[in-house]
């Protein structure tokens, strides 16, 4: 049994790893004018697919898309209902800096479509280290769809 832990905690390890790659990799694609301010996020499935998002800015600032909900308007739309965890990256001129952390909308679709008290959430903050989170941890008290059952 230690040894499946070990295994399951490498497996975990790596694929953190790899939406940490993912995640910089879409930093690389926004579209972000504006603010010079690029972030990319990967998206975990349940049964291991990554959807990648950007930040999309625009003109009118209101129409502008996070990273975090590219990825999962994207997964959304080829009929993904299960996720895992997601990973966000981001920092002025697509150079990594800090944490970012997702707005209080991307929470709200994250919360629409995720467990709160299973769903991971990914921030690099350095070359090397990141910070994990439940969405409860960081949206308690959510408002999700079982509040609209009769």
């Amino acid at each position: 049994m230690y040894t499946d832990t070990m295994h399951s905690q490498a497996s975990a390890d790596e694929m953190t790893k790899k939406l940490i790659e993912q995640a910089t990799e879409a930093m690389g694609r926004a579209y972000a004018p504006y603010s010079h301010f690029q972030v990319g996020a990967a998206l975990l499935t349940k049964d291991g697919k990554i959807y990648l998002g950007c930040n999309i800015e625009n003109a009118g600032y209101t129409p502008t898309n996070c990273a975090e909900r590219t990825a999962f308007f994207k997964a959304v739309s080829e009929g993904e209902r299960e996720f895992e965890a997601i990973c966000i990256i981001g920092g002025k001129n697509g150079v990594a800096s800090g944490v970012t952390a997702p707005c209080g909308v991307c929470r709200q679709v994250m919360r629409e479509f995720c467990n709160p008290s299973t769903f991971r959430i990914i921030l690099p903050d350095g070359a090397d280290s990141y910070q994990e989170f439940l969405l409860e941890e960081l949206f308690p008290l959510g408002f999700g769809p079982e509040n609209l059952l009769d």
